[in-house]
C-alpha cells in the first residue's frame, strides 16, 4: 500500500513540475515570432525567445531587449535610426509594453494607452 502511495505522490509532483515549467516557457513563447508587415511603410517586428527584437516603424528600423513578466513584454531601451519619412506614421517607436491578443501584438506607450496593433505573421 505504502509503496502505491508513494508512487502516485511522485507522479503528481512530477506532473505539477512539468505544468509549471511549461507554463513559464508558454508565456514567453506567446510573444516569440514575427509581427506586422514586411511591406514598404508598415510597421513590423520580429521577437526572439531571449527577448531581443528587431523591426521596423515603417520608416526607421530598430532593435532592443526586453522581458516579460506574467502576460506583458516590456521593452527594454532600444536603438532607432531617425529618418523622416512622409506618410509614416511612427507609432511603434513610442512602444513600451505589449500584449497578446489572440493572433495580434497590442503595443502600449508609457502610461498604458494603446498605441497600435500588430498582426502575427
Amino acid at each position: 500500500m505504502r509503496t502505491s502511495q508513494s508512487f502516485r505522490l511522485s507522479a503528481v509532483l512530477i506532473v505539477a513540475g512539468v505544468l509549471a515549467l511549461s507554463g513559464c516557457s508558454s508565456a514567453s513563447d506567446a510573444f516569440t515570432g514575427s509581427w506586422g508587415s514586411t511591406a514598404q511603410g508598415q510597421p513590423n517586428l520580429t521577437i526572439k525567445d531571449d527577448g531581443t527584437f528587431s523591426g521596423s516603424d515603417g520608416c526607421n528600423a530598430m532593435s532592443g531587449k526586453g522581458s516579460v513578466s506574467g502576460d506583458t513584454f516590456t521593452f527594454g531601451p532600444f536603438a532607432s535610426t531617425l529618418k523622416a519619412c512622409d506618410g509614416v506614421n511612427p507609432w511603434l517607436s513610442r512602444a513600451s509594453t505589449a500584449k497578446v491578443s489572440g493572433d495580434n501584438l497590442v503595443i502600449y506607450a508609457n502610461g498604458g494607452q494603446k498605441v497600435g496593433t500588430l498582426p502575427r505573421k
